[in-house]
């Protein structure tokens, strides 16, 4: 309904944004210029932030930048299961035939990945979302997944994304081993009050709004609902400017943020 109220050409606040149209942000920025740096090194990496923060979403871009041709993502988002579970949804994702016990998924797995790097000299990059729910022997068994040559060869990239308490999890002295072998960590917060305006005026923008629509009171109150967190803004946003066109207004003010909130709650 709004969409033809404020003559969008599409939705502004959706999820599916591309890569190239993505708002940089400092932290975001910084988060991606560190998951570049573990590509680069090869090894294992730790990206962490609240839900709705954007790491799954930086990743992606990161991905997306990347030579297809020197680099093999495979994305796991199944990480509540057992060790078995994730090596299936590994060898899926790899187009392995799944075998039927533990130690052949392990060496079919790791055979996989040797003969990427050797001979298709394409470079793996296993990324784990969600890690945060992983079970204890599940992270260390991923570990072991990375350990080549006796612990002298880095060919699989490993980068495992989660919340917060995965970060704190990873200091406990069961997961010592895993910890000391993270080379690269990064923690994503939300935006910054500061940035919140730039934010809204990119994907009006991208939707072919060039005026400042949310009042600055407006924004004020998006910030503080959603402590800048890009999936929380953008949910708010969308009910926000639902509310101000059943109002036929022409900006979004801060009582219409109050009034979608309870959508969003």
């Amino acid at each position: 309904m709004y969409r033809k109220h404020f003559a969008f050409t599409h939705l502004p606040f959706r999820r599916d944004v591309a890569p190239e149209d993505l708002f940089a942000s400092t932290g975001h920025q910084e988060l991606r210029t560190r998951i570049h740096y573990l590509v680069e090194m090869c090894g294992i990496g730790l990206a962490t932030g609240e839900s709705g923060s954007g790491k799954t979403t930086v990743c992606r871009s990161v991905i997306a930048s990347l030579n297809p041709g020197l680099y093999r993502s495979i994305y796991v988002p199944l990480s509540t299961g057992n060790v078995m579970d994730v090596y299936k949804t590994i060898a899926w994702e790899l187009g392995l035939p799944t075998e039927r016990n533990r130690a052949s998924l392990y060496k079919q797995i790791r055979s996989e990945v040797s003969r990427l790097v050797l001979e298709a000299r394409c470079r793996p990059i296993l990324i784990i979302d969600e890690a945060h729910h992983l079970r204890s022997e599940v992270l260390e068994d991923l570990r072991l997944l990375t350990n080549f040559a006796m612990d002298s060869d880095s060919r699989l990239i490993l980068l495992l994304v989660g919340h917060p308490e995965l970060r704190r999890r990873l200091h406990l002295a069961a997961h010592e081993a895993l910890s000391q072998r993270i080379i690269v960590r990064g923690h994503l917060c939300g935006l910054t009050r500061d940035e919140l305006p730039a934010y809204l005026a990119h994907l009006l923008r991208l939707a072919g709004c060039e005026v400042p629509l949310f009042e600055p009171a407006a924004q004020e109150a998006l910030y503080q609902a959603t402590n800048g967190l890009p999936r929380k803004v953008n949910s708010l946003a969308h009910h926000a400017l639902l509310a101000a066109a059943l109002g036929k207004a022409k900006t979004v003010s801060a009582e219409h943020v109050q009034a979608a909130l309870p959508e969003v709650s």
